[in-house]
């Protein structure tokens, strides 16, 4: 087999799979461990993949300059299948926040269709826009420093705000997670510091994941996995996934 044809099958085999194991591949390809380390640096250094411990991940995409404008209408099947799993952790009673987020732009919506007699606090102006129908849920709305690219407002008077606060639950948004590296990502600081201040108001919080977040990375770090309950995905994970999440006691949850 020729050395890019090898290439073309690591790079398919992550693609599927979200990660492959340098042993796995010596053994699928029958060369020696050390070839396929070399074969890994090449691709790293290609810009396709990232090596990690004992094998390698697919190289993340940066997406910190996609506004909220820009994602509102992205992937919205699947960010309704999140929707409707998180509203089944969601009692009548609770106070719930719901972080700037597209996906928790559904999952309001999902809380006036089921007519939730829920407390939502936000500080997410789409958010708050989807709660000016009539229902039977609670708003408030926190102001601070208004980011118009994310849609809501973020800072230090949000935080304030957030710190008087006991939240039930907590729907956060990501804008990448790798569990390889306990990394759940953000693309703007002080949103960084706004979602760690609700992980530390609530008693239980759950990430809100597309599949395509295991693929892009953000500029900032604000959590670990083990920061969360659980995590709420559009679909089933990949073996190697689910494992690798499981590490860190997560529940996992989807739509079956």
């Amino acid at each position: 087999m020729f050395v890019k044809e090898r290439w073309e099958k690591i790079i398919a085999s992550l693609h599927q799979n979200g990660s492959v194991r340098v042993k796995e591949l010596a053994e699928q390809f029958q060369v020696s461990e050390d070839c396929i380390r070399k074969d890994l640096a090449a691709l790293e250094k290609d810009g396709q993949l990232k090596r990690s411990y004992g094998g390698a991940v697919l190289e993340k995409r940066n997406v910190h300059k996609e506004d909220v404008s820009q994602r509102i209408n992205v992937n919205t099947p699947q960010k309704q299948k999140i929707a409707r799993e998180a509203l089944k952790l969601l009692q009548d009673g609770d106070m719930v926040f719901l972080d700037i987020s597209t996906s928790n732009i559904e999952v309001a919506k999902e809380i006036i269709r089921q007519h939730k007699k829920v407390h939502v606090v936000t500080n997410m102006v789409e958010v708050m826009r989807v709660f000016q129908t009539s229902c039977e849920a609670v708003l408030t709305f926190l102001g601070g420093s208004f980011n118009r690219g994310k849609d809501g407002f973020i800072g230090s008077l949000t935080v304030e705000q957030i710190q008087n606060f006991r939240f039930d639950i907590a729907f956060l948004g990501v804008v990448g997670i790798d569990p390889y590296q306990n990394s759940v990502n953000t693309y703007v600081l002080e949103d960084g510091y706004t979602k760690k201040a609700v992980l530390s108001c609530t008693r239980k919080a759950y990430m809100l994941c597309e599949g395509s977040k295991f693929e892009q990375e953000g500029n900032y770090r604000y959590a670990g996995l083990d920061s969360f309950t659980g995590i709420i995905l559009d679909e089933k994970p990949k073996k190697d996934l689910e494992k690798a999440l499981k590490n860190y006691e997560l529940n996992i949850y989807y739509e079956e």
